[in-house]
């Protein structure tokens, strides 16, 4: 049995095929009780197509990363996903390498083609997101901000509480040999976990050494090996993302870098393998799926209400999840 289409509810009804289109698109019509019994006889269900066109919505919305082979921005799409079916709409990713150029690009490319966009914005200084708002385009940023963004939903985590726990913990146990491997400053991540971590550890005023390295894997390994080829090197070394920890315990694997005997390591961001590796890996841990959802959940809030409700801002808490790759430096 074929599907009933928008004609087979009008002559149900008895009424025009625009006067049942009005109906669907929420408008009053005086035939409204016999259109209504007409769609429940009929079991008539309008194709996404149809609704998109009387709603003037696409039903899609874009979710833009700085890097998705970040296991953190897969975990947050799969919860922006999950919110997202649940209304019935479709998620396009869209990956912008931590390149502005291609962030301005793609947000561009995406006004008037989405409804809206959930964006991890690649420096704070950045002012595409800003002409991509004032184009019509409803922007909900995910982890990072920019300049002056007020105007703008956000869903982020306590960079500066995670950062700070890891630099106590390190006190605690002892090291005053303690190195941090940073990812980019102009991003909000690369910044406030930096400032944190440095801030929190003047209180023992430790020997302190910084690497940058880029948010990516290879950055974090040539990191820990110009850390390691100090005359005196770090006996704690504490990697802000989790990509560049893969670096980081590839570097120590290559030198035979016995952890935590020679040297402790925390990572910022759990990984699917940490509690299995040997020793297992301590982390600072954020809900990351959750942070998607949350996103998700603004934007669509902000598309149903209207582009006039008040801008919020959640902060989500980080915790140390304390394993075996930290300890008590060995006496020297």
């Amino acid at each position: 049995m074929s599907e009933a289409t928008i004609g087979d509810v009008a002559r149900r009804a008895g009424v025009s095929t625009t006067t049942v289109s009005r109906f669907l698109g929420g408008q009053q019509v005086r035939a409204a009780d016999l259109i209504r019994a007409a769609v429940a006889d009929l079991d008539y269900r309008p194709s996404p197509a149809a609704r998109s066109l009387r709603s003037g919505r696409t039903r899609s919305i874009a979710v833009v990363v700085p890097d998705v082979t970040n296991p953190f921005f897969a975990a947050v799409v799969k919860g922006a996903e999950a919110v997202a079916r649940r209304d019935d709409y479709h998620l396009f990713l869209s990956n912008t390498d931590e390149d502005v150029d291609r962030e301005a690009a793609v947000l561009a490319d995406l006004v008037g083609r989405v409804d809206g966009a959930i964006l991890a914005p690649t420096v704070e200084s950045d002012d595409a997101p800003l002409r991509a708002h004032q184009a019509g385009l409803p922007l909900v940023f995910l982890d990072r901000e920019i300049e002056g963004s007020a105007m703008f939903d956000a869903v982020l985590v306590d960079n500066g509480g995670g950062s700070r726990q890891v630099a106590e913990h390190f006190l605690d146990l002892g090291h005053r040999r303690i190195a941090i491997v940073n990812g980019t400053m102009h991003s909000t991540p690369g910044r406030q976990r930096r400032e944190a971590f440095l801030d929190a550890l003047k209180v023992a005023e430790p020997q302190v050494h910084e690497e940058h390295g880029d948010f990516r894997e290879q950055g974090g390994y040539q990191a820990v090996m110009r850390l390691l080829a100090l005359e005196h090197p770090p006996t704690a070394i504490f990697v802000t993302n989790n990509l560049m920890t893969v670096g980081a315990l590839r570097a120590l694997h290559d030198l035979g870098v016995r952890v935590p005997d020679e040297l402790s390591i925390v990572g910022f961001d759990d990984l699917d393998l940490a509690q299995l590796l040997m020793p297992p890996l301590t982390v600072v841990e954020r809900p990351m799926e959750e942070q998607g959802a949350l996103a998700m959940r603004l934007l669509l809030r902000r598309l149903r209400e209207s582009d006039d409700v008040q801008a919020r801002r959640i902060v989500l808490e980080t915790k140390l999840v304390v394993r075996g790759s930290t300890a008590r430096p060995r006496s020297t």
